[in-house]
């Protein structure tokens, strides 16, 4: 009994030892964030939407096959967002295709199914091979879904949508968007998956810059 209980003394010591490395382990990439490194700092920083929360924005696009593959990350990051920050998305439009798919996108989003159906319509674009920049098989795939196809037509055709997309288009420009996925964080900050190594890593890094920003702010 008594060489157990000294085992025991021994032991607590290196287990306090490897639950701080393990702790410091887990911060590293949020300390490790440098500025013009890992991330990079907007010299004019741009209004946000979002009120007194912190704007997180993905510029993507459902024809990017990097924003697929991010996809599933970003879905379990927003599980956890915090209650002061607000993401959002906003399509590019680098060629034709992705124009309509832009459309797509802001359909979903004002019919209120863009949470549900984002990563169904990644999968059916990049998995299943369905060519959803046609508007035809867009609008039979989301009366596939469970939408009344007569409401999903005319949203994609509205003048709001037209609106939207030109709204996203000013907003590319004015980030200078050259490729995505790309987060922007506060209108501020702005990572992407080549600055910090991976699409697994994206999450404590937009976490950094959140913490980051939230710092920022000025105190209330």
């Amino acid at each position: 009994m008594q060489s157990m209980q000294t085992l025991t003394r021994r032991l607590l010591p290196l287990a306090a030892a490897f639950l701080a490395v393990l702790a410091f382990a887990t911060l590293a990439p949020a300390q490790e964030m440098q500025e013009g490194k890992q991330y990079v700092r907007v010299r004019n920083p741009l209004p946000t939407e979002s009120g007194k929360k912190i704007e997180v924005i993905e510029f993507f696009s459902y024809g990017c096959p990097h924003c697929a593959d991010l996809e599933p990350v970003m879905q379990s990051w927003l599980k956890t967002l915090p209650a002061d920050v607000q993401f959002r998305r906003v399509p590019v439009m680098f060629q034709d295709r992705w124009v309509v798919l832009a459309k797509v996108y802001y359909t979903l989003d004002a019919l209120g199914d863009e949470v549900r159906l984002s990563p169904e319509v990644f999968a059916a674009i990049h998995k299943g091979g369905s060519n959803l920049a046609s508007d035809k098989i867009f609008f039979d795939w989301a009366a596939g879904k469970g939408l009344d196809r007569k409401k999903v037509e005319d949203m994609y055709n509205s003048f709001a949508i037209a609106g939207k997309m030109n709204r996203a288009k000013a907003l590319a420009q004015q980030y200078n968007v050259q490729s995505v996925p790309l987060i922007v964080v506060d209108g501020k900050f702005i990572t992407a998956t080549d600055k910090v190594g991976s699409h697994a890593a994206m999450p404590s890094a937009i976490d950094a810059l959140i913490a980051k920003a939230r710092a920022e702010r000025p105190k209330s």
